[in-house]
């Protein structure tokens, strides 16, 4: 295999949770682009079904399921859907997440909402795909953490734009690539690989003083957009990555180093 021939997912089958929301069309979109034969699932199939239908009518191999990530039974049945159909599962990317917490008062409910889904669900999902991965003797998962897995809020970017940001997020993220690490540990003498990604703020229209002053806090004076975070992730579920593990990369345009 040749370089090049290395960065191309052909001939992978890749599980991506999600799939239609802030990060997931986008990631759709590229790691079916890699060659990938694409599984979307979340609880919104029908939203799900809409960008897979996008994508085959591109030529690519997109597959819309259901998925309810904080019922095992649910996890375990997806799991046993696509061995069956596939013999196999090369990929996972760990991108659902819940977020009922609205701000910091919220009540404490809304705390264990997400906890079911982004703490619970993510260790259940994973565990799931990494068995069947170990079994067969390889494959590599990444998970999207955030750069406020990294660093605490700056809440001054915040002031005066009815904008707020919530602490459930900070503690998944920031517990997702501890989970990262072990998992990497647990897995890797089975030949499977365990890395994360850590994007920064993503534009969707937000406030512009709030993009203003975020821009400035980045080295690339820019938040990103819908084709900045697949590069990453289609690389980590590559074979151009075979020897890396337990990585946390930053795709933030230099925020949490500046």
């Amino acid at each position: 295999m040749n370089t090049l021939e290395s960065f191309s997912l052909n001939g992978k089958v890749v599980l991506l949770t999600g799939g239609a929301g802030l990060y997931g069309h986008g990631l759709a979109s590229q790691v079916a682009e890699a060659g990938a034969t694409l599984v979307l699932a979340s609880r919104n199939t029908e939203a799900l079904a809409k960008v897979a239908a996008s994508e085959t009518a591109r030529g690519y191999s997109v597959i819309a399921e259901s998925l309810d990530q904080g019922n095992e039974g649910s996890i375990l049945a997806l799991r046993d859907r696509l061995v069956s159909r596939f013999g196999r599962i090369d990929g996972l990317i760990n991108n659902a997440v819940l977020r009922p917490m609205r701000n910091p008062d919220s009540p404490l409910s809304t705390w264990e909402e997400s906890m079911k889904v982004n703490a619970t669900g993510l260790f259940a999902l994973s565990r799931a795909v990494g068995d069947v991965m170990a079994k067969s003797g390889g494959g590599s998962i990444v998970n999207i953490s955030s750069i406020m897995g990294i660093v605490g809020p700056n809440f001054s970017n915040y002031e005066g734009t009815g904008m707020t940001t919530v602490p459930d997020y900070f503690f998944h993220k920031g517990g997702m690539i501890s989970l990262t690490h072990y998992f990497a540990s647990l897995y890797g003498p089975a030949g499977v690989r365990v890395n994360c990604v850590s994007p920064g703020g993503y534009f969707t229209g937000q406030d512009p003083v709030f993009v203003d002053r975020y821009n400035k806090c980045t080295m690339l004076g820019r938040m990103a957009g819908d084709r900045d975070l697949g590069g990453a992730i289609v690389f980590l579920l590559s074979d151009a990555s075979s020897y890396i593990t337990a990585v946390n990369l930053p795709v933030d345009a230099g925020y949490t180093a500046k």
